[in-house]
């Protein structure tokens, strides 16, 4: 993938940059690997707003994507390459022997024609789908399950993949994209290859309303706002927060402080932090 970039003829085409999406092949989804999709904008089940800054944007359809790839020992061709409005990643319409179609995360290097198969005795080509045990160490992986069965749930995002580093008794040992490095059952499942469309992170938008058109409502901060309204609010002019350290607006720690439980079940699991910057 690469990018595109406008020339500045207004203020919102200035330093804003797209997807030239020369790599797609279809505009249209599937219409039956298709669902409506209903988005609850940040509010609960009594319609109040429980995470801020969310709401509108483009309606969108949800493309099911197969996170499991149960469907072993057959292979399947790569029939098209999309857009999927509900991830930064692109998606891969795939045809199984039998005729059956499903979608996949589309991996770098995947061309159209190509052939996928899962299977504990499958090579290690990119797209192919088998369990940790069986791969060699250093190879890239994505799509990365937590639970046997239970489909992949680590590393999906664009351009993301995490790194096989040792294997030892009933579990493997990942590098993870953030940093941290970390135990995981070796009956679990993993695609093979790094995660496409790995310029989206340089994707500049450009302008407020491009924001607005991806359900992102402004985000105001806490300095500019009245006492009653935050914490970090108030004062004369630009003046400092008031306190030793950063503040939610209903005055918990914010910035840097931790906030995963200390007796979580997995914390045993995990041997290196993630980097926090």
């Amino acid at each position: 993938m690469a990018l595109r970039f406008y020339k500045a003829y207004t203020p919102g085409t200035r330093n804003r940059s797209v997807a030239d999406c020369t790599e797609l092949t279809k505009t249209r989804p599937e219409k039956s690997l298709t669902r409506s999709l209903h988005r609850p904008k940040g509010r609960n089940n009594r319609g109040v707003i429980t995470c801020r800054h969310r709401g509108g944007g483009h309606k969108r359809l949800y493309r099911q994507i197969d996170f499991r790839r149960n469907k072993y020992d057959m292979s399947a061709s790569v029939k098209t390459i999309e857009y999927d409005p509900n991830r930064n990643a692109r998606i891969a319409l795939v045809e199984y022997e039998d005729g059956e179609k499903r979608y996949i995360l589309h991996p770098t290097g995947l061309q159209i024609g190509d052939s996928i198969v899962a299977s504990e005795t499958a090579t290690n080509s990119i797209g192919n789908s088998l369990p940790l045990l069986a791969m060699p160490l250093g190879v890239q992986v994505h799509n990365i399950e937590m639970h046997p069965k239970k489909g992949g749930q680590l590393v999906r995002s664009a351009g993301a993949s995490a790194q096989l580093v040792a294997k030892e008794g009933d579990f493997v040992t990942l590098r993870l994209p953030s940093g941290e490095v970390r135990l995981v059952s070796n009956k679990c499942w993993a695609t093979i290859g790094q995660v496409g469309n790995a310029d989206a992170i340089n994707i500049s938008l450009g302008k407020a309303g491009r924001s607005r058109w991806l359900g992102r409502r402004p985000t105001v901060r806490g300095s500019v706002m009245n006492a009653a309204d935050h914490p970090h609010g108030g004062g004369e002019g630009r003046t400092s927060i008031g306190h030793a350290h950063p503040m939610t607006p209903w005055g918990k720690p914010a910035l840097g402080v931790k906030t995963r439980a200390r007796k979580k079940y997995s914390n045993s699991l995990i041997l290196r932090r993630r980097k926090v910057s």
